[in-house]
């Protein structure tokens, strides 16, 4: 039965994330560019305030950044809970190479990040460059077409998730600046009280959502970043057996296409809203921008490459049989878009609005760069091959 489960995962599922995901980035890339054009055009002073237009107490970007975002990595939750189970990560010889190559990913761009800023203002960014984003990064592989073999697929996919989830843990851990012990404590009752409904065996999906969604309130005043209620729900729904029936599997099918064409092109249209200004060029030296920069355009590829050549050459796991040591490099580099999740740390990183723009525009323009260095690298290859 697990065989058979497993199979229809590598087929059917895989393949309707891949499809949303790399038709999710093309959407991003026309998202970004419209909202570049906007915020630099006559229409710039309307264009910003609505995405400063309170709701409530709160912008609108604000609701997008901690609310529908929640939605984004409760997705990302499940696909990692789905790949634990029955993909890539269910078996830990299979696993270790994505889990390395991420683990690389994300300390060799850290750390020349704070080469760069260690004692300065800026210093709390270096979460910045360890961030991959999996709609971008599986939308330019897609553009290589059939010649990209099934292997490099599932590498990319477990490495930008375990990637995510490294994400996820640096936000709660090193982003958390002041904490309220009883919201947080109450955001924990209730997922203690959802992880007692999952053991009893409940499968109706509305007192997860709703239990979801009064855990994200609390979180949300507790002083921890309230996009980790989505990862934690994720992983108190019913997984059972994985099936097209199961609760975790519909519900991801369900959320696919809301996040991929709703969610993340909000995030990107609201985030993306950078004035360029006439100094722009005098950007790019600073101490910050270099950091970013260097950590996503050449010390994710390093991290990637140099963990997974580690862990293969002290026998921890293989190089599947049809990928080269080339291909992992050029996967590296795409492995440099950091995008959204990278835009999302600068958020947390950063209180001076002068900087947030600043990183942003050098996030956008090193993660350009990077998707264009792998897709070339991988097309060469590919094509030699």
């Amino acid at each position: 039965m697990k065989k058979t489960i497993k199979r229809l995962y590598k087929t059917d599922l895989f393949k309707e994330f891949f499809e949303n995901e790399k038709s999710s980035g093309l959407v991003l890339i026309a998202c970004t560019i419209v909202s570049l054009l906007l915020a630099n055009s006559a229409f710039s002073t309307d264009y910003l305030h609505t995405w400063h237009m309170k709701i409530g107490t709160e912008s609108l970007e604000y609701w997008i950044n901690d609310g529908l975002m929640t939605i984004f990595f409760l997705l990302i939750g499940l696909e990692l809970e789905r790949e634990i189970y029955l993909g890539e990560l269910s078996n830990i010889k299979e696993a270790l190479l994505p889990i390395f190559a991420a683990l690389g990913g994300m300390l060799v761009p850290a750390g020349i990040y704070l080469a760069l800023n260690w004692g300065t203002v800026a210093q709390s960014g270096a979460g910045i460059p360890m961030a991959t984003d999996i709609a971008f990064a599986l939308g330019v592989l897609s553009l290589l077409g059939n010649s990209v073999p099934l292997s490099l697929k599932v590498f990319l996919t477990a490495l930008a998730v375990i990637d995510d989830l490294g994400a996820i843990l640096v936000i709660a851990i090193f982003y958390t600046k002041t904490i309220f012990w009883f919201n947080l404590g109450v955001a924990a009752v209730i997922l203690l009280v959802l992880f007692i409904l999952n053991r009893m065996k409940v499968r109706n999906l509305i007192p997860y959502l709703i239990g979801g969604v009064i855990m994200w309130y609390f979180m949300l005043n507790s002083g921890i970043h309230a996009t980790i209620t989505g990862v934690l729900l994720a992983f108190v729904i019913p997984f059972g057996d994985g099936s097209e029936k199961s609760v975790s599997y519909q519900l991801q099918h369900y959320l696919h296409k809301p996040v991929a064409f709703f969610i993340l092109p909000l995030f990107a249209l609201a985030n993306t809203a950078i004035v360029l200004g006439s100094d722009i060029a005098e950007t790019l030296h600073l101490h910050y921008s270099k950091g970013i920069m260097l950590g996503l355009i050449a010390g994710k590829p390093l991290g990637i490459a140099l963990f997974s050549f580690l862990a293969v050459a002290i026998g921890l796991c293989k190089l599947p049989k049809d990928l080269k040591w080339k291909t992992i490099i050029g996967v590296g580099f795409l492995g440099g878009i950091g995008f959204t999740m990278s835009i999302f740390v600068t958020l947390l990183a950063f209180d001076d609005h002068h900087i947030i723009n600043n990183a942003k525009f050098i996030i956008l323009l090193s993660s350009l760069t990077a998707g264009i260095i792998g897709f070339i690298a991988l097309k060469l290859n590919l094509r030699k091959k």
